[in-house]
């Protein structure tokens, strides 16, 4: 069924490409034009659109932001206004998916991380996601919301301040050297166009009340990533460690259980490591 669709975040790294996926699929897109902080003019906002369901991407994302205070102002209290005047509607969306994160589990012995390990945020993005996630349960019985957490995901136009751009920048580039941070790290590295089409399954077939990891289960060690990108340009890369860049709190390794989000949505095509790099450098195709 196609839907009177209100996204926010939509000029982001993820919401450009959703928008994009959500448009093909025939929905009717509705860019959320007002500050998320301001209240009245989230409420005015909502209340013209009547939207149908409901995406919210818009986040202070980058772990390192120099503003703490806007972690709180705009993940926190930007999602209660949205979910205020969502509630005030006279007619509730299908579905509202909030975007949260999968650093609220923070460091963990158990790998793959489910969705039943408790959270336990190492830093001041986690925390203000996990403290959305408890702010919107007290919206449980007046909407339907679905919340995902999103372990990493990559993908073009994303910010050259995270780390998987920055590394394909300096091979196309050839640059001789790169300084990082931590290099001890395990991730996944899904594909940002697989993270659109699984918050559009979950719009669909979500259940309301319930999180999701929105994960494939394979972590790709840094060195890993290296390795990948030197055999794929045909050029060596000195990689540096710059302590200013080590994060005392860093998350090690960050990898999800997909089982509950595989019951819900069946298996859903996704991209090998090699084919989401490649769509990162300047002559990749353009996005499905």
């Amino acid at each position: 069924m196609t839907q009177r669709l209100l996204l926010t975040g939509a000029d982001g790294f993820t919401g450009r490409i959703f928008q994009a996926q959500a448009c093909a699929a025939g929905h009717t897109v509705h860019a959320l034009q007002a500050d998320l902080t301001d209240p009245l003019a989230v409420a005015s906002e909502v209340a013209e659109l009547q939207p149908t369901a409901v995406v919210h991407l818009a986040a202070i994302s980058f772990v390192a932001h120099a503003d703490e205070s806007a972690f709180e102002a705009v993940n926190v209290q930007g999602t209660q206004n949205l979910l205020e005047a969502l509630a005030r509607l006279g007619v509730m969306p299908g579905r509202v998916l909030l975007a949260s994160s999968a650093n609220v589990y923070g460091n963990c012995l158990n790998s793959p991380i489910s969705e039943r390990q408790p959270p336990a945020p190492v830093n001041h993005y986690a925390r203000s996601k996990l403290e959305m996630e408890t702010m919107a349960r007290a919206y449980f019985d007046r909407l339907p919301i679905v919340i995902t957490r999103p372990f990493n995901y990559i993908g073009p136009g994303q910010a050259p301040q995270f780390l998987i751009p920055k590394l394909v920048d300096h091979f196309v580039r050839r640059a001789p050297r790169v300084e990082l941070g931590n290099l001890d790290v395990e991730r996944e590295f899904n594909d940002v166009r697989w993270v659109c089409r699984s918050y559009l399954e979950l719009l669909d077939k979500g259940l309301a009340g319930e999180i999701y990891n929105v994960c494939s289960g394979n972590a790709y060690a840094l060195q890993t990533v290296i390795q990948t990108l030197t055999r794929m340009t045909g050029h060596t890369l000195q990689v540096d460690v710059n302590p200013a860049f080590v994060r005392p709190n860093e998350v090690h390794r960050l990898c999800g259980d997909p089982s509950k989000l595989r019951a819900c949505l069946g298996p859903l095509p996704n991209y090998t490591l090699e084919e989401t790099l490649r769509s990162l450098m300047p002559s990749s195709p353009p996005l499905d």
